[in-house]
């Protein structure tokens, strides 16, 4: 037992670290993409809106010692491409790292489910939906384990009950061999 646990005896050490920011690929890769494509929409909004207001204007400026008279969306829009370019690559590297972190928190839980769910589907009654606290879907595990705890209960119940019934004296041996089975067939489909 480690120092924390000494100290803490009641306290349960969360046994799911995650080392990998990238669980699901696929899903993360599609999430990631969608934002990065709404940001380039957003520059390309910007810009097209920056040339269809500034249209309709003149704009004055000196170059190489002349004066010169030009539309502002020709003179301006260098610069307003530049800039949202710019702008619109920083902005994306911290949208993909914002993305990556909280497709990795929805990711991880599903990943999580998926494995615990396909253990309960062959019949493992005991195991128990896990995920980290800051993770989404805290809610969905808890009610998942009820629901387990609760099948457990009812599947543990039916089999006491049927070795109860097949412990009375006066019951035909047919009954009592069919109860054995019938219990067999519940240890064999459940671990309970």
């Amino acid at each position: 037992m480690n120092k924390a646990n000494k100290m803490n005896p009641k306290k349960k050490p969360n046994p799911i670290k995650r080392r990998q920011l990238y669980i699901n690929r696929d899903f993360q890769t599609r999430f990631i993409l969608k934002f990065c494509l709404i940001l380039l929409l957003g520059g390309a909004i910007s810009i097209g809106l920056t040339f269809f207001n500034t249209q309709e204007s003149l704009t004055s400026s000196f170059s190489n010692s002349k004066l010169v008279i030009q539309n502002t969306s020709l003179a301006i829009m260098p610069s307003v491409i530049y800039t949202t370019l710019i702008s619109t690559l920083v902005i994306g590297l911290i949208v993909i790292m914002v993305t990556l972190l909280a497709s990795h928190k929805i990711a991880g839980p599903m990943f999580r489910f998926e494995q615990d769910i396909n253990n309960i589907a062959a019949g493992d009654l005991k195991s128990r939906i896990d995920i980290r606290k800051e993770d989404q879907f805290q809610a969905i595990a808890t009610s998942l384990n009820n629901m387990i705890d609760s099948l457990n209960t009812k599947f543990s119940d039916i089999k006491r009950d049927a070795n109860a019934l097949a412990e009375k004296k006066d019951l035909p041996e047919s009954y009592r061999r069919e109860i054995v089975r019938f219990n067999e067939k519940i240890n064999t489909h459940f671990i309970l």
